[in-house]
This record gives structure tokens, sequence and C-alpha cells, in this order.
């Protein structure tokens, strides 16, 4: 088969099948009486394995030791494969990434691209004030994707960074907390933590409701947050959690804060207190957490607490009653 025919078939050019010759790879069995190079049936059937090897990501050389060296290993060679076929894609899809965000930005014309592409490059900078110059320039001077200000949040370690792009996530709306949001599902636990920090600072309906979710969500430290940050925005489902956080002594004094700032309504005042009596009396409260609940109960009006702060001042532990007779003596002096 001449080298026109071998090209047609195989889908290789005469010039590649050439190049192959060149190198070694393929040499053509024979040649005919005007000099023209022949191809054999295994002539062929060695350019289609070239052919396929290549397919793999090979280079040249490698595909001749494949075929040629007895010795060689395919396993450890596909090993590296796989290896620079991940980083290839990861770069690609770091690329999809930064394209999307720009195009996101909607530029007007190339000086917008060079300054969203600068500020996406400060947001990962390795300096902690470039990064936190960036954040602020994200509201102030280049509109930045929402996207990459929730990436960078989520990766942030340094805290006041992480304020700062807190604050410009807060000032960007859009579907920021619910992109926060997914950083909940995140396998690595700080990550979580950030996400539900963010949201706590995340003004709208929207997070509220997220935070929410979170109360159940199966990380302790995650529904701890949540439940800070709902108290502080008066809503009740979180006293369930704040009252187990001052019982665990886990920001416990926030925690205290975020109910006596609950019991400021009456409707709910009975609630709290009745919910610390529960806890205090509950079996493996222990005796600091017992003290702490009872500590608790002095922000919290009505009569409910005071009843409950009067048996208390009996209380076998006698830290406990101590505690209880003392806030028993401001309640008295204040009213």
């Amino acid at each position: 088969m001449l080298i026109g025919d071998v090209a047609r078939r195989s889908g290789v050019s005469a010039r590649m099948l050439r190049h192959y010759e060149a190198l070694g790879l393929v040499r053509p069995t024979g040649r005919t009486d005007s000099g023209y190079r022949e191809y054999s049936a295994d002539d062929v059937r060695r350019i289609f394995h070239i052919e396929s090897l290549r397919s793999l990501g090979l280079s040249l050389r490698d595909v001749g030791r494949a075929l040629d060296d007895p010795g060689f290993k395919p396993s450890e060679l596909v090993d590296d494969l796989i290896g620079r076929t991940r980083e290839r894609i990861a770069a690609e899809t770091e690329l999809l990434t930064r394209l999307n965000r720009i195009g996101a930005a909607d530029p007007a014309g190339w000086e917008d691209v060079l300054q969203v592409v600068t500020l996406l490059q400060a947001l990962g900078s390795k300096s902690a004030r470039t990064r936190q110059r960036a954040a602020l320039s994200a509201v102030e001077e280049v509109p930045v994707p929402v996207e990459a200000l929730v990436e960078a949040v989520l990766n942030e370690s340094d805290p006041i960074v992480a304020g700062a792009l807190r604050w410009a996530l807060a000032q960007s709306g859009g579907d920021g907390p619910a992109l926060v949001a997914e950083g909940l599902g995140s396998a690595r636990a700080e990550v979580r933590e950030r996400a539900v920090r963010t949201l706590a600072e995340l003004p709208d309906d929207t997070a509220g409701a997220l935070l929410r979710d979170a109360l159940a969500h199966p990380d302790v430290t995650v529904r701890r947050y949540a439940a800070l940050a709902l108290g502080a925005r008066g809503v009740t489902d979180a006293v369930p959690t704040l009252i187990d956080m001052i019982a665990d002594g886990r920001h416990d004094t926030d925690a205290a804060d975020a109910l006596g700032a609950l019991a400021a309504d009456p409707a709910q005042a009975d609630r709290i207190a009745t919910g610390l009596v529960d806890r205090l009396t509950r079996a493996g409260a222990g005796s600091l957490g017992r003290r702490r609940l009872t500590e608790a109960l002095a922000d919290i009006p009505g009569d409910v607490p005071s009843h409950a702060l009067a048996d208390l001042a009996h209380d076998e532990d006698r830290a406990v009653a101590l505690t209880a007779t003392y806030i028993l003596g401001l309640r008295g002096a204040r009213g």
C-alpha cells in the first residue's frame, strides 16, 4: 500500500507518516520499483497503534518506548498521564471560572476587563493587605461577580480580610446568600464555619431563612453560630440551641445576652425561663453548666424565673444556691 493510500485510510497525513519514519516509529516494509514507499498490513496496524497511544496524551517518544521496549511498564506511564491530565483539567477549570467571572462583570471595554482581572488576582494574593484592599475595591471601584467574593470569603483565614470580604458581599446583593450556604456542605470544618459566619452578616431575608435551616445542621459549630445570629435578629427558633450553648459553656456569654434580648418580649420571657429551668434539671447538665444556666436567669424578666431562682436558692449544689440567692437579691433591689 502506497503512502497516499495509507494516509487516506488511516487519517494520518503523508507528511506525518514521513515524520514517523524519520523518528523510527514506523518504517515502510519495502519500496516499489519506482522507489515509492510501500506499507504492509503490519505497518498500517502499527500506525493505528501509534495513533491510539497518542490519543491518550503520550508523546511520540513514549509511544516508541511503549511499542518497542520489552521492559516498558504501562502502569507507571498511565499514572503519570492521569496526574498530568488532572493538573490540566484543574488549570482549564480555573481559567473557565475566571472567564465566567469576567463575563459576569459585563465589561464595557478592555480597560474594564483588565481592571476585573487585576482585582481577581488581588483577591488571590498571598498578601493579606492586598486581599483586604481588593475586597474594599470590589464595592467602591470595580464591581466583582458575587461568585468571586463568595469563593474568597469561604477560603479566607485572616479575620480582618474576612470581615472586609463579608462587608463587600453584603453590599453586592444578588445570589450571595445561596452561594455562601453551599459552603455549609463542605467537607472542611473551617469552610462550614466561615459560611455560617458570613450568612450571619448578610442582612436579607434569604440569609435569615438559610440560618434557620442551619439550626438543624449536623455540625454543632454551625448550629451555634446560626443560633447567635438568629437570636440577634429576634428569631425565637434559636432559643433551644442558645440554652444548650450556655449549659455546654460554648459562647455562653453571647448566648445568654441573646436570650436576654429575646426575653424583652414578654410573650417569650416565660418560655425562655422555662427552657432554662428544664435544662437545669436535666441529667448530665453538670455543676458548672447548672451554674451558668442559673446566671442566665438573671436577665429574664417575670415571675417564672423568680420562682425558679427561689427554689434554686436551696439547691444541693452550694455554688448554684449562692448564685441564685445573689441574683434574687439583685432582682429585689431593682424592683
